[in-house]
């Protein structure tokens, strides 16, 4: 049966945000792919660029022109082109945009297409997705679960932005999100004792209302240990600082504490953090203009600690290179909407293992029910995967994707646990 494209449409659809996002459906004669686009709330300078609307309408959020670009200029380049060639169906999207971050089209409307693509190809082949990426894959990453929110994720209730948990010692993928969800439900009876808890956040952690970060690294431990694990051996902490929300041009303002420092100053505080808690991975811990920064950390903990560029490099190839060659990070984050396209994400995930880099597949934000991300973290052998929290159903739903496919792999499963961890 013929795997050429017959038909390319877009869709508007909602995140979880309550904004519009856009919606792709690629059909060919042997099947069907779909996929929706998420959104970011921090964002690095150098992503892919979401094509909105503007106006009054959702904020300026409206994504009208992305669905007609999907529906014009992008559906009448791809018929004919044959589902099974990624790469090259990427291409044409490139060439078709012809600028470096898809302003053009859409960085929305690129990426939703390019994973439908996949979807179809897998579809023809009769394969869930990630069997199509690799069909020898058996291994599930290391998971990184939101349970405190703050940030740009909760309204600057914490200066940093993510507190989540590491199952490290989980016997299996199953077991790291029954530990994380124990772990959540202590975290929420803490926050509640203490009359400290003022709802949800973005990625479904809570939203807490904490005087300090370091008083949020406290009660995480201490949720650790309300659900009956030990921190540090048991459930590691990673952190996404998302430094370049208060931080430029080397001065870091913290509001929530009403302090101010400079580099050198920052990187103390950080380090003081590594050394009180059992801190196992630190995301965009300086502000993307500040690799001197990066640097700074990557030396004094990368040899112990994940160091991960998010905003910092953007899933993009070259500087995935470049931070290997200064050695300003250890991990990318593999967002595949940074990139604009599953190729492009492909090659920074590409980079990273030529270079000796960690990488973790994630999702962002403003999400949706699509399950993409399960399957390239498992087709494309990520160490890690962070999805958010382990509540709201545009979370659960990569969850839950990802315990069919070990299920579907039975006893071949292999969860990745610490050894998903870089260095």
């Amino acid at each position: 049966m013929s795997t050429e494209i017959i038909s390319v449409t877009g869709h508007r659809r909602w995140d979880s945000r309550a904004r519009p996002t856009v919606e792709v459906v690629v059909r060919t004669a042997a099947g069907t792919g779909r996929a929706l686009a998420p959104a970011g709330a921090s964002t690095g300078s150098g992503e892919a660029v979401d094509l909105r609307d503007g106006g009054d309408a959702f904020g300026g959020h409206d994504v009208t022109r992305a669905v007609a670009a999907v529906n014009g200029d992008i559906a009448a380049a791809l018929t004919g082109m044959d589902v099974t060639g990624q790469a090259a169906v990427d291409q044409r999207l490139e060439e078709l945009d012809g600028t470096p971050g898809f302003s053009r089209i859409g960085g929305n409307a690129a990426v939703a297409t390019s994973m439908a693509v996949a979807h179809a190809a897998a579809a023809a082949r009769g394969v869930p997705l990630w069997r199509h990426l690799d069909p020898a894959a058996t291994r599930l990453p290391l998971p990184e679960i939101q349970v405190f929110g703050g940030g740009a994720h909760a309204h600057g209730r914490l200066d940093i932005q993510d507190l989540l948990v590491v199952p490290l010692a989980a016997g299996s993928f199953a077991q790291a999100l029954d530990w994380a969800a124990e772990i959540h439900r202590s975290a929420g009876r803490w926050l509640d004792e203490r009359g400290r808890l003022a709802g949800t956040a973005d990625e479904g952690g809570w939203w807490p209302a904490f005087d300090s970060n370091a008083e949020a690294l406290e009660a995480l431990v201490a949720a650790i240990e309300g659900a009956g694990l030990t921190p540090g051996d048991q459930v590691g902490i990673a952190i996404d600082v998302a430094a370049t929300q208060f931080g430029s041009g080397g001065t870091y303002r913290l509001a929530r504490e009403g302090r101010e420092y400079d580099r050198d100053g920052w990187g103390e505080v950080l380090l003081g953090w590594l050394d009180r808690f059992p801190i196992v991975s630190v995301e965009d811990p300086f502000a993307e203009d500040d690799p001197d920064g990066m640097a700074l950390i990557t030396k004094a903990a990368g040899d112990r600690i994940q160091i991960v560029g998010d905003d910092f490099l953007v899933t993009d190839a070259e500087r995935v290179r470049a931070a290997a060659a200064r050695r300003t990070a250890n991990t990318v984050l593999i967002k595949p909407n940074q990139a604009g396209t599953l190729t492009r994400a492909r090659a920074a995930l590409d980079a990273a293992a030529e270079s000796g880099l960690g990488a973790i597949v994630s999702a962002r934000s403003g999400e949706t029910e699509d399950v993409t991300i399960v399957h390239l973290a498992v087709g494309w052998g990520s160490g890690g995967f962070k999805v958010g929290s382990s509540t709201r159903g545009e979370r659960t739903a990569k969850w839950n994707e990802m315990l069919r496919v070990e299920e579907e792999l039975g006893t071949a499963a292999r969860y990745a646990g610490r050894a998903g961890l870089a260095p």
